[in-house]
């Protein structure tokens, strides 16, 4: 099969966002997306994109993402840190992920990145053996720390 790994474009973003609803759905959380095709167009898009993506396309439609931003590691220097990477239903396991994956590393590597960080459910584990077939270490004695925007206003009014 035939596929294009590629820079994100403002006109990919209403299918971007399918594949973000889609993941939703099979990390079963499908009310958990908020985010808008407005702020992905004005978010990736503007004076100072707040991420980066790229898409896998096959035959003029986009199955496939990774999407990445900037961070700083205090021990390390420049990192990445990849927020997701998602492959349509249909396409999984026709190299999709894997070609997104080599994307987001060689991009890392052409920053001169230190790090580049992700996180991956514990029962995906299809994901987790690709990732560690890779050469990727999965820290499972690290626990995600998350403050929602309510549990940010909640915080702010007990000040």
């Amino acid at each position: 099969m035939n596929f294009t790994i590629r820079d994100a474009e403002k006109t990919d973003m209403p299918q971007v966002l399918h594949l973000i609803n889609e993941l939703a759905i099979f990390e079963e959380e499908p009310e958990a997306v908020e985010v808008t095709l407005s702020d992905l167009e004005n978010d990736g898009f503007g004076d100072q994109p707040a991420f980066q993506c790229f898409v896998a396309e096959v035959d003029n439609k986009v199955e496939g993402i990774a999407l990445i931003y900037n961070r700083y590691s205090t021990w390390k220097g420049k990192i990445i840190h990849l927020e997701d990477l998602i492959v349509s239903k249909a396409m999984r396991g026709k190299g999709l992920g894997t070609a997104l994956l080599d994307q987001v590393i060689k991009y890392g590597h052409q920053l001169g990145v230190k790090r580049i960080n992700w996180e991956v459910l514990d029962w995906n584990e299809g994901a987790i053996a690709l990732y560690e077939k890779k050469g990727a270490k999965v820290l499972r004695d690290w626990n995600v720390v998350h403050l929602d925007e309510s549990g940010i206003n909640n915080y702010i009014a007990n000040l």
